[in-house]
């Protein structure tokens, strides 16, 4: 029942906006496409999902699957060095104070500025893609796994050391099931991280997907098919954190 509820309810949500992009689209810019419109000229794109008719005309889920792959390698790097260094850092109160201001100074760092430097490094926009969202995406995984750490009671880790538990063992007893929501809280905030920042380095660099289709589009004023990758980017974005949610539930139910 309450299921059935919360659908009504965001029904009743999304067509009021649908209602007021209408009535802002016929009253206050002519430019914006209205709902009708921007259906009429992106259908092919959504009846037609996995179509290729060229580099950068391909059905739009074609190019959401091609804007995934890009951030799932990107995000399991993320994850795979802000994990550890997380670790790390809740451990080790000298490195904490070390690295503390380093990690404040780049975090809040965009993407536009870290692209870049990654073409710099590499020469090549997909590895230069993948720096950028592993660098900007990390930043959560690190201060949450961090700070699961550290509020770990004290008296686990004091058990931990009268029952003389190897190192290995104090990590996957102790460290690992007390650190384990804090880190998915992380997990999820990366992953939402790395989907934005795919959509601004596939704009610069002009690569198949959602952002650069919609780049693409800019350039050649078809206001439809932008509203058509805004919209396809925030549903995309939804089903992510919503994934990554029952992940995270059932872990921990597990």
């Amino acid at each position: 029942m309450n299921l059935l509820k919360n659908f009504a309810l965001s029904l009743v949500g999304a067509t009021l906006v649908v209602g007021l992009w209408a009535l802002v689209s016929t009253t206050i810019s002519k430019d914006l496409p209205s709902p009708i419109k921007t259906w009429t000229e992106s259908k092919v794109y959504i009846l037609q999902p996995f179509d290729k008719r060229g580099e950068m005309d391909q059905g739009i889920l074609r190019m959401a699957a091609y804007s995934l792959y890009r951030v799932a390698k990107g995000f399991l790097l993320a994850i795979l060095i802000g994990t550890p260094l997380g670790f790390l850092l809740g451990n080790s109160l000298l490195l904490s104070k070390m690295f503390d201001p380093v990690i404040q100074i780049l975090r809040p760092i965009s993407p536009l500025a870290w692209l870049p430097l990654g073409l710099i490094l590499f020469r090549q926009s997909e590895p230069a893609a993948l720096f950028t969202i592993a660098l900007c995406s990390m930043w959560p995984t690190v201060i949450n796994t961090m700070q699961g750490v550290r509020s770990i009671p004290q008296d686990y880790l004091n058990v931990a050391t009268v029952l003389r538990l190897s190192p290995w063992r104090r990590f996957t007893k102790v460290l690992l099931p007390a650190t384990l929501p804090y880190m998915f809280t992380g997990y999820r905030l990366s992953l939402g991280l790395a989907w934005l920042v795919i959509v601004a380095a596939e704009m610069l660099t002009g690569t198949p997907g959602v952002g650069g289709f919609l780049w693409q589009e800019y350039n050649s004023l078809i206001y439809s098919h932008i509203l058509l990758c805004i919209l396809t980017i925030g549903l995309v974005g939804f089903a992510l954190d919503r994934l990554m949610g029952i992940a995270e539930t059932r872990l921990r139910a597990a």
